[in-house]
């Protein structure tokens, strides 16, 4: 018995933008970022916001469960890009869809949201069920049989469309999709979660407000989270506060192929199951050359591999719930499967979560 998913959907932007677009405004090419990156286009919201495309993804995963707005009792929302700091990200979705019935907050957890956010979502879930006695729910967890599990990012709004570094792999999207109780269900078979101290900063973005003085006294302005955190960078300097994604790539590319390894075999090994058991793995989708790396270092043929990148870009939050949609509606994904999720980001997270279909 566990938590099932029976439904799923994804949301994009209409604006494509390739690579030879990108060339017009950074020094770079369509060879150069395929060669490094696998990225052939990315969507791009010009209309679209956080909060519509979360919600377009929410109502097609439901529209796939068959399933009305009110029959959730959770959403969980993974972002790092939301439309307003409050209300809360969910609650913006929540109330778009009408879903009268839910409890809805946000996780950050980063590029590892997915993972984060299937967990915590089946989690609660569990809790509920497990407080039920023979009345019905008791009174010691809110009844929660059905939730909406959301990532949604907008990352053009925090992205430095002059650094040719950052700004040609990321993209805009969201993928939803709904977990049931069923007694019938294996449910989730195991997850990992972890967190590794971002001691060098490798992969920030800083707040976008200061702290303004105060009516009395001098008061505080922050200026930058390096500064916060008395963390300078390698020329022994505080970066300037820019609300923008920064990353050191070669530092998160070492972290990011060793967090995969690392949480694809531990997450098996909970399972109880092996690696070449896994008939689909759903990676974060931010650079195909990490995708393989991977995929060799566990001894995974990258055929069984979802990989969704070449069209989307890095989606951050949303980008393994996205790419799950893709294997499902490719037929990828059949039921009895085993089927691993695994992500990485900033933080840093890493995690991975083992289902069966």
């Amino acid at each position: 018995m566990g938590c099932k998913i029976v439904g799923h959907g994804k949301a994009l932007p209409e604006l494509i933008v390739s690579n030879d677009d990108m060339a017009k405004i950074v020094d770079t090419s369509d060879e150069w970022i395929v060669e490094r990156t696998g990225i052939h286009n990315r969507r791009i919201a010009l209309e679209e916001t956080t909060t519509s495309l979360g919600t377009d993804a929410a109502r097609n995963a439901l529209a796939d469960a068959g399933l009305a707005a009110d029959d959730i009792d959770l959403i969980v929302c993974m972002t790092i890009s939301a439309d307003a700091v409050v209300p809360s990200q969910a609650a913006l979705i929540k109330m778009q869809l009408g879903a009268s019935n839910a409890v809805a907050f946000d996780l950050n957890a980063a590029c590892t949201g997915c993972i984060y956010g299937m967990d915590v979502a089946s989690t609660m879930i569990e809790a509920s069920v497990a407080s039920e006695d023979g009345s019905g729910i008791g009174h010691r967890r809110n009844a929660m049989r059905r939730a909406l599990v959301v990532g949604a990012e907008r990352l053009s709004r925090i992205t430095d469309w002059t650094d040719r570094a950052t700004c040609v792999l990321f993209g805009d999207g969201a993928g939803a999709i709904v977990l049931e109780w069923d007694d019938n269900a294996p449910g989730i078979l195991a997850s990992f979660l972890k967190n590794t101290d971002d001691e060098a900063l490798c992969l920030t973005v800083d707040a976008n407000h200061d702290l303004r003085p105060f009516p009395f006294g001098d008061g505080v302005r922050m200026e930058s989270l390096g500064e916060v955190m008395d963390i300078r960078n390698d020329d022994g300097e505080f970066w300037p506060q820019l609300p923008y994604i920064r990353m050191h790539g070669q530092r998160v590319f070492k972290f990011a192929t060793a967090a995969i390894v690392e949480a694809g075999r531990e997450v098996c090994e909970r399972a109880g199951i092996k690696l070449e058991d896994v008939a689909c793995v759903i990676p974060h989708q931010a650079n195909d050359r990490i995708i393989r790396f991977a995929a060799k270092k566990l001894g995974v043929p990258y055929e069984r591999w979802q990989v969704s990148i070449g069209e989307t870009g890095n989606t951050s939050a949303s980008s393994v719930l996205m790419a799950l949609h893709d294997a499902y509606e490719s037929g990828r994904i059949r039921p009895g499967d085993f089927v691993m999720c695994v992500g990485f980001g900033g933080g840093l997270t890493s995690g991975a979560l083992v289902f069966e279909a």
